[in-house]
């Protein structure tokens, strides 16, 4: 049954309690990025956690991805991590349709033409990105969905963020996206925290792994 958490207008960041706190999520699947929504869907809330008042996603991930999702009650770390002039990796496994051939991956890695929000083309930045044989050793994998070969895992590390950017980088090359799993942001990695998990972080941590 959908859950929602009604959370209380936030005018400025000193309303917030202190100390601030911090958590990553193993995001599952079918599971949107948010504490409330009007659409019959499975929210955070959902988790078997409690979680501290003026909680909230930093960035989000679609309906449809998996794993590392970062939340926190610091309304500056948004700011931090994804409005600054410095810019953060983010590294996913991609489960595509297909084998991959050595020119496609070079083609991902000097850049694709892709359809941002809002209209117009747009041609993403150079990007590291291989193909992966044991998906496994980067994530916890309980995901009740399994495809059936041909495939191919792609590891993919990323500086920028557009809509939807790496289905559709990968939708570009002519292979579609069965599986999207962030699987880390700068140093912060999933690790081996199982779907659904949660692990609450300490603030000097939490700053230097993601290198804020």
């Amino acid at each position: 049954m959908q859950k929602s958490v009604r959370q209380p207008h936030v005018p400025n960041i000193e309303a917030v309690p202190k100390p601030y706190r911090y958590f990553a999520i193993n995001k599952p699947y079918k599971m949107v990025s948010q504490f409330v929504s009007s659409h019959r869907v499975t929210l955070l809330g959902d988790l078997d956690f409690t979680f501290p008042e003026y909680i909230h996603a930093i960035g989000r991930l679609d309906n449809n991805s998996e794993g590392l999702l970062l939340l926190t009650t610091d309304r500056r770390i948004t700011k931090l991590l994804f409005e600054s002039d410095t810019a953060h990796q983010r590294t996913y496994l991609v489960q595509v349709k297909h084998e991959v051939q050595p020119d496609t991956l070079e083609r991902l890695r000097t850049g694709v033409t892709i359809r941002v929000k809002g209209g117009g083309d747009y041609v993403t930045l150079p990007c590291e990105v291989n193909i992966i044989t044991e998906p496994l050793l980067y994530f916890n994998d309980t995901h009740p969905l399994q495809l059936r070969p041909p495939y191919t895992w792609l590891l993919l590390k990323l500086t920028e963020g557009k809509f939807h950017q790496v289905r559709k980088m990968v939708d570009a090359v002519g292979h579609q996206c069965r599986r999207l799993v962030r699987v880390a942001i700068e140093d912060l990695s999933i690790g081996d925290l199982p779907r659904g998990g949660v692990k609450e972080m300490e603030e000097a941590e939490f700053y230097r792994l993601l290198k804020i």
